[in-house]
C-alpha cells in the first residue's frame, strides 16, 4: 500500500521544536509507529513490545539514556513506568528540545505517568485511525465508511479480507494488549459489551440496561467503558450544562469511534448492508463526530466536545467548546431539511446567545438557510475545503 501522508506530522514537529519529547498516543494499529518512522529515519528507534528493546532499556535504563540523550524513538512506552522519571531526569539535567519521541496505547497508567512526571517536559498528540481527508483523492476515500480507518483495513484486497482482520483485531486487544496495559478484564464480557454498544451507538447511555443485560453491576459496565474508553476503543460525549432555566439532560451519549469496528461488531460484512441498517444514521454522525474532534484538536488549544439536549427533547448533536468560543454543530444524514429538524439547533443558539451555528449534511451545495445558521456539505468539510473557524 502506498504511503499516506498523516495530516498530524506536521504538528509533531511543531511540538518538538516547542518541547523536549512528544508522546503520539492512540489505539493499537492506527500508524504511531509508521508516523515516527517516516518522521525520524536516523533516530533511534526501540520498540517496547520487542523483547530484545525491553530488555536493553531494563538492564541499564539511565546509562541508555545517558549514551542516547536526544535522537531517540521509544514505541509503546507504557511497557516500563519507570521509563518516565528517567526521561525527566535526563531531560532536567541537560536540557533541550527536540529530543525525544514516545508512542503508546493510551491507558490511565500511561497517562498519568506522562501528566505527573514529564508535566511541562513534553507534548501530547492524539493520533487516530486514517481520516477521510487522509484518504481523499484516492479509491479508498469510498471505503472509508463502512470499513473504518484502521490502516491495516487497506492493505487487505476482499471484504472478507478486512473482516478477518477486524475480527483478529477485536479478539487480539482484548485478549493481549488490554492485559499488556495491565487491565484483567474478561474478555468474553467486554466483547459483548462492546458488541452491545452498536446497538445503542448514537444514544443517551443507560449504563443500567447494559449491566442488566449482562447479569453484573452498573459500577462494573463503568469500569468496562472507561477501559474502552481509555484506550480510544468509545467515545462517551457529555452533555454541556450552561446557566439556562431549563432541565439538561445529564446522561452521556455513547460512540464506538472507528466505523469498521462498528459496523463489524454490528455484523454487517458487506458495504451494501449499510445501506439498509436502522443505525446507519446513527453510524454516520459518529463518523463525522470523529472528523470535526480530530480536526479541531489540531486547530485549538484543548477544545471541549459536547451535545446539547434539554429533557423536552431539543437536541444539537454536537458543540465544541474553545475557551469562550462555542459552536454548535447539528449533523443530518441527507441533503433534506425541514424547519422541525433545525429547531434544537436554533433553541440551542437562542439559550447560550450564540451567533453561529453549522448543519452538516451529504448535500453537495453550502448555502445559507438565516439567523447565522451555515449549510455545510460534509465532503467540503471533511477535505479542509470548508473552515469552521
Amino acid at each position: 500500500m502506498k504511503l499516506i501522508h498523516r495530516i498530524l506530522s506536521e504538528q509533531v514537529r511543531k511540538l518538538l521544536r516547542n518541547f523536549p519529547a512528544v508522546l503520539v498516543h492512540g489505539p493499537r494499529q492506527c500508524g504511531k509507529s509508521t508516523l515516527v518512522r517516516m518522521l525520524f529515519p536516523d533516530w533511534t528507534h526501540l520498540d517496547l513490545d520487542r523483547p530484545a528493546d525491553l530488555a536493553v532499556l531494563q538492564a541499564d535504563l539511565e546509562g541508555f539514556l545517558e549514551r542516547h540523550p536526544r535522537g531517540l524513538v521509544i514505541d509503546e512506552a507504557q511497557r516500563l513506568p519507570e521509563l518516565f522519571a528517567a526521561l525527566r531526569y535526563t531531560i532536567d539535567r541537560t536540557p533541550g528540545r527536540g529530543r525525544f519521541v514516545l508512542t503508546g496505547s493510551a491507558s490511565p497508567a500511561l497517562l498519568r505517568s506522562t501528566s505527573e512526571t514529564l508535566a511541562g517536559r513534553i507534548g501530547l498528540v492524539e493520533l487516530t485511525p486514517f481520516r477521510w481527508r487522509e484518504l481523499a483523492g484516492s479509491d479508498r476515500a469510498a471505503l472509508r465508511w463502512f470499513w473504518g480507518g484502521y490502516p491495516p483495513v487497506y492493505a487487505r484486497r476482499s471484504g472478507r479480507e478486512k473482516a478477518e482482520w477486524l475480527d483478529g483485531y477485536v479478539s487480539t486487544f482484548l485478549e493481549r494488549d488490554l492485559p499488556t496495559l495491565g487491565v484483567r478484564l474478561p474478555p468474553t464480557r467486554l466483547r459483548m459489551l462492546w458488541t452491545m454498544m452498536t446497538h445503542v451507538h448514537g444514544n443517551l447511555l443507560n449504563v443500567s440496561d447494559l449491566a442488566r443485560s449482562l447479569g453484573v453491576s452498573p459500577h462494573t459496565i463503568s469500569g468496562d467503558l472507561d477501559v474502552l474508553e481509555a484506550t480510544f476503543m468509545v467515545r462517551r460525549l457529555p452533555p454541556y450544562h450552561a446557566n439556562v432555566q431549563k432541565r439538561l439532560t445529564k446522561s452521556a451519549k455513547l460512540y464506538v469511534r472507528d466505523t469498521g469496528l462498528l459496523h463489524f461488531l454490528a455484523g454487517l460484512r458487506e458495504s451494501h448492508e449499510l445501506d439498509a441498517w436502522h443505525r446507519r444514521g446513527a453510524s454516520f454522525e459518529g463518523m463525522v463526530i470523529e472528523e470535526i474532534a480530530a480536526w479541531a484538536a489540531g486547530r485549538m488549544v484543548r477544545p471541549e466536545l459536547f451535545f446539547w439536549r434539554t429533557q423536552a427533547g431539543a437536541e444539537v448533536d454536537l458543540l465544541i467548546v474553545d475557551g469562550r468560543r462555542i459552536l454548535p454543530i447539528e449533523i443530518k444524514l441527507g441533503a433534506a431539511l425541514d424547519p422541525r429538524s433545525l429547531a434544537g439547533l436554533r433553541q440551542c443558539m437562542q439559550d447560550l446567545s450564540l451567533t453561529r451555528g453549522f448543519v452538516v449534511t451529504t448535500s453537495s451545495e453550502r448555502r445559507g438557510i438565516g439567523k447565522g445558521i451555515d449549510v455545510i456539505p460534509w465532503q467540503d468539510l471533511a477535505t479542509g475545503e470548508i473552515d469552521l473557524l
